[in-house]
């Protein structure tokens, strides 16, 4: 699985997507409101990754569990000696079946845009079925000037898009990265959602719903 691959080998750096300039404004404001979002609840963090944002959300929420597929990077969120209300699990986020418990909450940081167009229903669905009623979902990721780094480099029958990331190895590998609008995440929880409710920012988007 090349996205685990990739993700693996770059979880030691990972973070360095934090430090860009012309990101600090927006991040600024994201640290302050995702929080915000999930204050008093038990989160399900989909891909949390190296815990960049579960740092933040994990001084509101009354749990995490954050969940990624790959053990490296999960080795990256252990070493920021976040609190105990944060437990962790190597899973992957299209079979979350593994997952016992019911949550009042879920995020999703920079993931919805790896996920294949053709696979992003059943993603939701399958993250759904791990919600309460009136859950409250989450999810941000990169805007499209993000391609003014990396841009997009093909496309495959689907309309999912690619970009070619090398690490400081010098390996290369074609990422799925894709660009969903407003209207397709509307169109995605359709029926399924209510209170939706979409922030544009320079550099990432935000995308939030009440699960119905």
């Amino acid at each position: 699985m090349i996205m685990k691959e990739y993700y693996q080998n770059r979880a030691p750096v990972y973070d360095r997507v934090y430090a860009y300039p012309e990101r600090q404004g927006d991040l600024r404001f994201l640290e302050e409101y995702i929080p915000e979002q999930f204050s008093g609840l038990d989160v399900l963090e989909i891909a949390a990754g190296t815990g960049y944002w579960t740092q933040y959300i994990c001084q509101q929420a009354q749990s995490i569990l954050a969940t990624d597929v790959s053990v490296e990077v999960i080795q990256q969120l252990l070493n920021r000696n976040l609190p105990s209300t944060v437990t962790t699990m190597v899973t992957d986020a299209y079979a979350l079946e593994n997952i016992s418990q019911y949550f009042g909450g879920a995020f999703a940081g920079l993931w919805l845009s790896h996920v294949p167009r053709q696979r992003l229903r059943d993603f939701v669905r399958g993250l759904h079925r791990h919600l309460k009623p009136g859950a409250a979902v989450v999810y941000i990721d990169n805007s499209a000037v993000q391609c003014q780094r990396l841009p997009i480099t093909d496309r495959d029958e689907f309309g999912n898009t690619y970009q070619k990331r090398v690490l400081d190895s010098g390996t290369s590998y074609r990422v799925l990265k894709n660009f969903p609008t407003r209207k397709e995440l509307h169109e995605l929880v359709k029926g399924l959602a209510g209170d939706t409710h979409y922030i544009e920012l320079e550099n990432f988007w935000l995308f939030k719903y009440t699960l119905s």
